[in-house]
């Protein structure tokens, strides 16, 4: 795949009678502190979206939505089929392989990003609306705090796009395009963050990301002005305007929405607005929408702060320190070395919290001596722990708790704690790593319900929980 990802690189250099190269152009549940009871048809997935105003009464909220879900407001004949509960999983793994071959410990990169590559998009699962130009075309992005170059596909497409909701942008209608031109430092930027740069012919800046082998993006580095809210605008910001995509995991989105640490990320290019603060809540239900927010105003009062994690600085990545787990009330004393020896990230497009082996093992052995009261059932997937609800009205489960550095503890939310297949199989969602050093992975499954808040400036996470 590297061969033919630079050949395409090559022939995008090769092109001369494109826009790149012109100038300005244009439930039910109840719990207690150790237990969860769930209405066990609750578990199942809604087909009705319940609208709610939770954390979107600020200007500056971006609607969240989850592609698979019910408040995906697309046409039915537009809508692509919803990928099957195994499909989402293995794609999930492939992130979570990458994840772990990039941050190894037996890797001289785990600091560098000039040697990282692009990753595995994961599942593509929520999708946030940015308007492009000034007529401010509304596109849908995956959002990813693991990438930090935006990008969308752009016409005229020389090389090949993919089908998206909606039309693909038209730089040519738009009067705030800007190519941006090689030699120059902004283009030189590109490969000092680990993103892959060419030239054209006609000295056009061309930018590659790679996230596996189905997944990429090439086209030209340009300057447009982007939409958040109607009154949150930005002109001049840097994007990819790609013109050989492949994105079969991304659900129709145009795109992603690139929110890691990295000179390209759109968080360090709205810094001197927001101080490098971002904030998002995943809904518990898919049957609700979630929000995504921008700046340090109107945090919720009940946020607690955890430091970052020193071992990713120089990464994409957010890390954190995760000191213990609880299950049922009772913290399980793992032995801290067990959580440095990985080390710990949060990821927004990761789905299933990944543990190491020793702290997987606990958790699972705990659990397990919770929920005698119903039958297992056969592993799904990456998934090893599993029950046989049929026959139940409710579910009573074991609450599940983070502990991490600074005493902050994130209990899951009860929908954030089995992944459900079917009635008959529904699994605990936590996976085991392979490695005692592979990285700890909080994926979006666990922070269901929570305004996770990253405070890049001030070297810190926050969580607040019922927020969405």
């Amino acid at each position: 795949m590297a061969i033919s990802f630079f050949f395409i690189l090559l022939l995008l250099c090769s092109f001369k009678n494109t826009y790149g190269f012109r100038p300005e152009t244009a439930t039910i549940e109840t719990m207690n502190l150790h237990t969860h009871t769930l209405q066990t048809t609750s578990l199942l997935p809604s087909t009705v979206c319940k609208s709610s105003r939770k954390g979107m009464k600020e200007r500056s909220s971006i609607p969240i939505v989850n592609k698979h879900g019910p408040c995906w407001g697309l046409s039915q004949d537009k809508a692509n089929l919803v990928p099957s509960h195994a499909e989402v999983l293995r794609q999930d793994q492939a992130r979570a392989d990458l994840i772990h071959s990039m941050l190894s410990s037996n890797s001289l990169e785990k600091t560098s990003l000039q040697e990282n590559p692009g990753i595995s998009i994961g599942t593509g699962k929520y999708q946030v609306g940015i308007g492009f130009g000034r007529s401010n075309t509304k596109l849908s992005l995956v959002f990813d705090t693991a990438s930090q170059l935006t990008w969308t596909q752009c016409q005229p497409c020389s090389g090949y796009c993919y089908d998206q909701n909606e039309p693909i942008f038209n730089p040519l209608k738009s009067s705030s395009y800007a190519s941006v031109w090689c030699p120059s430092a902004t283009c030189n930027q590109i490969s000092s963050e680990g993103i892959q740069k060419g030239c054209s012919s006609s000295s056009t800046c061309i930018y590659g990301v790679e996230y596996s082998n189905t997944t990429f993006s090439v086209g030209f580095l340009a300057r447009e002005t982007i939409s958040l809210t109607s009154s949150d605008v930005f002109r001049g910001f840097l994007f990819g305007c790609g013109q050989q995509n492949r994105f079969p995991n991304g659900g129709g989105a145009a795109g992603v929405l690139g929110l890691g640490r990295g000179w390209f990320s759109i968080v360090s290019q709205t810094s001197n607005k927001y101080h490098k603060v971002f904030s998002y809540c995943l809904p518990s239900s898919d049957e609700s929408a979630g929000y995504l927010k921008f700046g340090d105003g109107n945090l919720p009062s009940s946020i607690k702060f955890t430091p970052m994690s020193k071992s990713f600085e120089g990464t994409n990545y957010y890390g954190l320190d995760i000191v213990d787990i609880g299950v049922g009330g009772e913290r399980l004393s793992i032995d801290r070395s067990v959580f440095s020896t990985s080390g710990t990230v949060i990821d927004s497009a990761s789905l299933i919290t990944r543990l190491p082996p020793a702290a997987y093992a606990r958790v699972r052995r705990s659990f397990v001596a919770k929920m005698t009261n119903y039958p297992t059932a056969p592993a799904f997937e990456n998934l090893g722990t599993c029950y046989d609800f049929r026959g139940n009205s409710t579910v009573v489960m074991p609450s599940i708790t983070l502990y991490f550095d600074g005493g902050v503890e994130m209990p899951i939310d009860a929908r954030g704690i089995l992944y459900i297949n079917k009635i008959s199989q529904a699994c605990l969602a936590f996976a085991k790593n392979h490695e005692d050093d592979d990285v700890m992975i909080v994926g979006n499954f666990q922070q269901k319900g929570y305004e996770v808040v990253y405070d890049d400036a001030n070297g810190r996470v926050g969580f607040a929980a019922g927020s969405c």
